[in-house]
């Protein structure tokens, strides 16, 4: 009885195999399985001569109607798999070239903060971040920004109506605002030093948005991404800064760049100098010099509020509009186009990665 019950099966497994082999398509397929693995299938009557068997020979006949069910069970579907798989591809001419896929691309706004950063890099700068969301005890008082200062007003800032925050450090208290500049980080880094027990040199730039109530123009908008840097060490000189500062733009711009170092007023800094660009053949609405970034040496007040000591300590601090550095690079005259979000002009003026 064993040996006929291995035969019926050797022969059912050289059957099913072959069968499945020559099965072109799901219904072929779907025949196979009627014929052979059905209730009423030609595997289901070997099934009950083995549940007859004696009971001392169903282990031997048990090992082998499993191995037979792993294997012909396997076959089907991987016949299954093969025919759906070959389905999908049905009517695809594996010749012609496939469709392009459309490449993502920075911002020129992000372009150009990116290569700013690697720039300052390269000058030994490290990154500095801090929040959208400040205090006017950060975005003012620490930086020399007296009460009636007119940035202060709530016609030119963003307050956030009826919250303050009471600040860990003295206890100081003040309103929230959205910074109207990232020189906050300045202000917080230099005081990280001090909470570290940690002295000067400084060395960091502080890429992000602010935020202003300005009238939207050409060249100013209500929210814009800045850089701010600041270097504190013992001998800094504003020697250093204008070199610093001709180097990174002629860098990022073009050795044909020309600067003027205006005088100017920053509560902040002493003494102040705004920054103008000039390159041939590029002007905004007209003019010729484009004003590019606010400089000057960190007053000692500043140094001071930070905890650090202004008689042996020096510095600079700049800041300038990631946009407007962005229009000079791409010699587009109105920075509102980078928000219009117009593809067409962002596929002109993106790098791709």
């Amino acid at each position: 009885m064993e040996n006929e019950i291995r035969q019926q099966i050797d022969a059912l497994r050289v059957d099913i195999l072959a069968a499945l082999a020559a099965a072109s398509d799901a219904t072929a397929l779907e025949e196979v399985r009627l014929a052979y693995f059905s209730k009423n299938g030609k595997i289901a009557p070997v099934m009950e001569k083995v549940g007859a068997a004696p009971k001392e020979l169903r282990p031997v006949l048990g090992r082998l109607v499993n191995e037979f069910k792993g294997i012909v069970n396997g076959a089907f579907e991987e016949k299954k798999n093969a025919l759906a798989a070959s389905a999908e591809t049905a009517g695809i001419d594996a010749t012609l070239p496939g469709r392009p896929v459309p490449v993502g691309s920075l911002h020129p706004i992000y372009a150009a903060r990116d290569r700013a950063i690697e720039i300052f890099r390269r000058l030994g700068f490290a990154l500095a971040e801090g929040p959208d969301v400040e205090t006017e005890y950060y975005n003012f008082d620490a930086l020399n920004t007296p009460p009636d200062h007119p940035a202060r007003n709530e016609g030119d800032t963003f307050y956030l109506a009826d919250r303050s925050l009471k600040l860990a450090a003295g206890g100081k208290e003040g309103r929230l605002l959205l910074r109207t500049q990232t020189s906050p980080v300045q202000i917080r880094v230099m005081e990280g030093l001090g909470a570290a027990g940690k002295t000067p040199p400084v060395r960091i730039v502080a890429p992000g948005r602010c935020y202003r109530r300005d009238e939207i123009d050409a060249t100013h908008g209500i929210a814009f991404h800045q850089m701010e840097g600041l270097v504190v060490d013992e001998g800094v000189s504003l020697a250093d800064l204008k070199g610093t500062l001709e180097l990174f733009f002629r860098e990022l711009l073009g050795e044909d760049l020309r600067f003027r170092f205006r005088p100017h007023f920053f509560p902040f800094t002493e003494p102040s100098f705004e920054v103008d660009a000039s390159r041939p053949g590029n002007q905004v609405k007209g003019k010729e010099w484009l004003e590019i970034c606010g400089c000057g040496m960190v007053h000692p007040k500043v140094l001071r509020n930070a905890g650090i000591d202004p008689e042996r300590y020096t510095g600079f601090a700049f800041g300038f509009g990631i946009e407007r550095i962005a229009m000079m690079v791409h010699q587009v005259n109105d920075l509102r186009l980078f928000g219009e979000n117009d593809v067409r002009l962002l596929r002109q003026l993106s790098p791709k990665v």
